[in-house]
């Protein structure tokens, strides 16, 4: 269901965080615990053991875990202010995760949020420490003890210029533990890791085709407090992390943190700042920390520019020098203002939530027109409160926990999005409408990231938000959310669930009777004997007899069940058996379901797609919602997402009933009936 959310509620306070612990107890719970019990806290929920290292491979030496009091005398928690030199890599391929944590120490409040800072070795430790993570729309707060990964006493993964500095090594071990183990953190984006210290959103520069004015976003997008990284692009995995001659780094993450311009032998010079979080390695161009360029700038701009230039890694280069040997640029607006715009605008979210299921709602991209129409549609309407006929909106598209699933062999699908406009009143979208009506609006290009975003400019009106993964049949669960200038109203389509069911027709006199009815009749009286009603097993005879003629239609015969679920369905005096004029009603249900079927097995092979499920339902007058169509999917569809007739004809017969039963007991029409533990059991039963 859509929710809105943003980084703070309507009284300006931040949103308090939810406990991740498996018992549900809070960080401060758990120290009081520890307190009392005068005993250091060891986490339960990610133990100091070798699966909270790798898990694909056993740990290549021997690891010990230790306390930082155990590394260091004096362990403090942050000395001096939490900085961007307190981040060196370790053994871990998380430059990603480093050069978002440099971005965050730029920007002291969200830095507090992410690390709090009353945590200390002193009074009150307790071997227990926390940190808040955005993910998925809500707010975590991850708690660890301090037990940290060490090899002749010295810690492997991330850790601090300052040898007695832990809380960078222990922020990396608390998202490791959100994510599963040290090793999912390999590989990534700076600019998911940004979002999850901010519950931002990102966009994504190239800079080859960046805008003209991509040094003013860049500065309107630092001042308005964005986190920003960059990166080279490598051709091959041997690049990877490769050294240039001018001393960057291939494939590498690095922050951008600062921007100015500066007076140059009489004209202006753009600058970019950036670091590289191994503290190390720069930049030996022009502007490089000891370059001549600096000789000729006015003493003021180069001490301020300068302060504290060391072999730290950070480091300025002129702009186009920037552009030039950088191939992309992340930006996580922590508020999306538009960036091109110097106005500061205030815009609204809307966070939707679904999920790609194979054989109902996974139906690929747009290449896949028969089943692309099957998947989660969501309806935005756009307001022009400006008169300018355009409306600013940031749609964003997530993958949900896919490092996390990486221990258990699944990794990031390949996702995109595209918009279409539509009428205020349509509900989910067919095939036909994606047939002949063209995309307003979509994503750049199908991307195997973590999130897609982009900004568009659209008339008002309605739109219909449609996310999909590249190929069909894969499945993953997803969060859209959609930026709007205005308040803009955002739902999920398909979400109906009604019946549009018509009476049963009054019995005709046998003198009234068609030829064709007579023909039934006969039938009827032949299978039927001298009681003049049918049972489930003479029934099953029957329409195996019938059906096993029809060559279009693949099925290993009715099953007994299924002609149960018909007696049930049209047995309206309780006998257990239909008559005649029971049968004949349900004998013209069946000709049209019959013909539905056919319809919709558009390879003729003799078997009806479960992503037409929706279609056909609708045809006899059901709608169902997209999480009933799963499990209609599920239930009824084999492994190539088919259905033969039985189960066609089961899983119709089933929902006639219950949706009969149900209209049956809402005698108020109010869509909620209330009955007791027999009556529930009698209508599961029954179906």
């Amino acid at each position: 269901m859509p929710s809105a959310s943003t980084l703070f509620g309507a009284s300006g306070n931040k949103i308090q965080a939810e406990s991740t612990q498996a018992d549900g107890k809070t960080y401060e719970q758990l120290r009081q615990e520890c307190l009392q019990r005068k005993k250091l806290f060891e986490d339960p929920d990610f133990p100091a053991k070798d699966s909270a290292l790798f898990y694909s491979q056993s740990v290549p030496v021997d690891f010990e875990w230790k306390r930082p009091g155990q590394i260091c005398k004096d362990p403090k928690f942050i000395v001096g202010g939490a900085d961007r030199t307190d981040i060196c890599q370790g053994q871990l391929g998380d430059c990603w995760l480093l050069a978002a944590i440099a971005s965050l120490t730029l920007h002291k409040d969200i830095l507090s949020r992410v690390v709090p800072p009353d945590q200390s070795f002193d009074l009150g430790y307790a071997g227990i420490f926390h940190f808040q993570f955005w993910q998925h729309n809500r707010w975590l707060d991850v708690v660890i003890d301090d037990r940290l990964p060490c090899v002749r006493n010295s810690l492997v993964y991330l850790h601090s210029a300052e040898n007695n500095e832990f809380w960078s090594a222990l922020l990396e071990k608390a998202y490791a533990k959100l994510n599963g183990s040290y090793e999912a953190l390999k590989g990534g984006s700076t600019l998911e890791a940004m979002e999850d210290f901010s519950g931002g959103v990102g966009e994504v520069f190239e800079t080859k085709s960046a805008p003209a004015d991509l040094f003013v976003i860049l500065k309107k997008a630092l001042d308005r407090g964005s986190m920003m990284g960059c990166s080279i692009d490598i051709t091959s995995s041997a690049e990877s992390e490769a050294q240039t001659t001018t001393g960057l780094v291939k494939g590498h993450a690095y922050s951008i943190t600062g921007l100015a311009e500066v007076n140059y032998r009489g004209s202006k010079v753009r600058l970019i700042r950036v670091r590289n979080p191994w503290g190390q390695v720069e930049w030996n161009g022009p502007w490089s920390d000891n370059s001549r360029e600096w000789s000729v700038v006015d003493k003021a701009d180069r001490v301020r520019l300068l302060e504290n230039a060391t072999d730290d890694g950070e480091f300025w280069m002129e702009f186009e020098d920037f552009k030039s040997n950088y191939d992309r640029v992340e930006l996580c607006n922590l508020t999306p203002d538009s960036l091109s715009d110097d106005t500061k605008k205030k815009w609204n979210v809307n966070v939707l939530e679904g999920s790609w299921i194979r054989g109902s709602t996974a139906g690929g991209c747009r290449n896949f027109i028969d089943t692309f129409w099957t998947n989660p549609q969501f309806k935005i309407k756009l307001e022009d409160v400006n008169h300018t006929n355009q409306c600013g909106v940031i749609v964003a598209l997530m993958q949900k926990n896919r490092r996390k699933l990486r221990s258990e062999g699944l990794d990031l699908e390949t996702i995109g999005f595209a918009v279409y406009q539509c009428q205020d009143n349509e509900d989910h979208a067919e095939k036909d409408f994606f047939r002949f009506n063209p995309s307003k609006a979509r994503s750049r290009t199908y991307i195997n990231t973590r999130e897609v975003s982009e900004r568009f400019f659209l008339p008002p009106g309605s739109y219909l938000v449609v996310p999909t993964i590249f190929q069909p049949h894969k499945e993953a669960d997803f969060l859209v959310r959609v930026f709007s200038e205005t308040k803009a109203g955002a739902l999920e389509m398909g979400n109906t669930v009604q019946a549009d069911l018509p009476d049963p027709p009054e019995p005709s006199k046998p003198e009234e009777e068609t030829k064709e009815e007579k023909g039934l009749r006969k039938l009827f009286e032949q299978i039927a004997g001298s009681d003049q009603a049918i049972s489930a097993q003479e029934l099953q005879g029957l329409l195996n007899g019938v059906l096993s003629r029809r060559k279009e239609i693949k099925f290993d015969g009715v099953s007994l069940s299924t002609c149960h679920s018909i007696i049930n369905l049209m047995d309206v005096d309780g006998s257990g058996m239909i008559e005649f004029q029971e049968f004949k009603v349900f004998w013209e249900k069946m000709k049209k379901w019959m013909m539905l079927f056919l319809s919709f097995d558009t390879d003729r092979s003799g078997t009806m797609s479960t992503y037409e499920l929706r279609s056909a339902l609708k045809s006899v007058g059901m709608q169902l919602n997209n999480q009933l169509l799963q499990l209609m999917a599920l239930r009824f569809g084999d492994e190539n997402f088919q259905i033969d007739f039985d189960q066609y004809l089961t899983c119709i017969v089933r929902l006639e009933s219950m949706f009969r039963v149900f209209q049956a007991l809402d005698t108020q029409n109010r869509g909620e009936v209330t009955m007791n533990f027999q009556q529930f059991l009698l209508l599961s039963m029954n179906v």
